[in-house]
């Protein structure tokens, strides 16, 4: 469960530029529930991330992870809950490393390192299987490095390894900005299978209404820093995506 307590987030207090980017905001997101948000730039979504994500500090308020108060806890400590998909499809991997290599990091993402990762048959035939499952032919390609990958294939691959240890919390910033419609549609149809299969909470960033309105079972709308509207699964499935076209017009 994710649980935002009354948070607010002032970036450069004090000063001429201060901008209030979420303004007392409450959300309660129960486990395994996928939570779609959008808004028009500027209205807080991905600030909200990034303050449940531990890559910024609220000003006020609190965050629970699973009852846990998280307020101080940077992003690698909130790790052992969380893993997040960036827009970039260049974040969250390794380019210079395989595929595998990639795998094996990302598998021992919250655990203690030791001077070496180690890549057994059993656990490159693991990795295998996983990717088979996109059908982008990869799985016979697990010794080739990151880096020469499309951005769509990176995506996708990037998505697999976000549930090779045990997080409880998908954070999707935005993941299919950068793609094409193809890749886009397949990284979308993977991150769905990942959080059913694997019992997630999920939150998805998008500007992209249609994805809105197919994906996730509740949508919140943000607008200058707080919640205009919050549709639960029932009343969600009730919507038309003309209504999440009204809402930006």
């Amino acid at each position: 469960m994710i649980e935002v307590n009354n948070v607010t987030k002032i970036f450069n207090r004090g000063k001429a530029n201060e901008v209030t980017a979420v303004k007392q905001l409450s959300l309660i997101i129960p486990a395994q529930e996928y939570v779609v948000v959008v808004g028009s730039n500027g209205s807080g979504k991905s600030t909200l991330l990034n303050l449940i994500a531990g890559s910024t500090f609220a000003t006020s308020g609190d965050i629970k992870l699973d009852g846990e108060l998280v307020n101080r806890s940077p992003d690698y400590e909130r790790s052992r809950w969380i893993a997040r998909v960036f827009q970039n499809p260049l974040s969250g991997t390794a380019p210079d490393l395989s595929i595998l290599d990639n795998f094996r990091l990302a598998a021992l993402r919250t655990k203690p390192k030791g001077l070496s990762i180690g890549t057994t048959e059993a656990f490159k035939k693991l990795v295998q299987d996983k990717i088979a499952i996109l059908g982008m032919g990869l799985e016979n390609k697990v010794q080739q490095t990151m880096g020469t990958l499309s951005g769509g294939q990176r995506q996708a691959l990037t998505l697999l390894m976000s549930v090779m240890d045990e997080c409880r919390i998908l954070l999707l910033d935005e993941p299919t900005a950068a793609l094409d419609p193809r890749s886009a549609d397949l990284v979308m149809r993977t991150a769905e299978e990942l959080v059913k299969t694997f019992k997630l909470t999920a939150i998805l960033i998008t500007h992209n209404l249609k994805d809105a309105f197919n994906f996730g079972n509740r949508i919140i709308l943000m607008g200058e820093g707080q919640i205009i509207k919050d549709f639960s699964s029932e009343e969600k499935s009730n919507l038309k995506q003309s209504d999440l076209f009204e809402w930006f017009s």
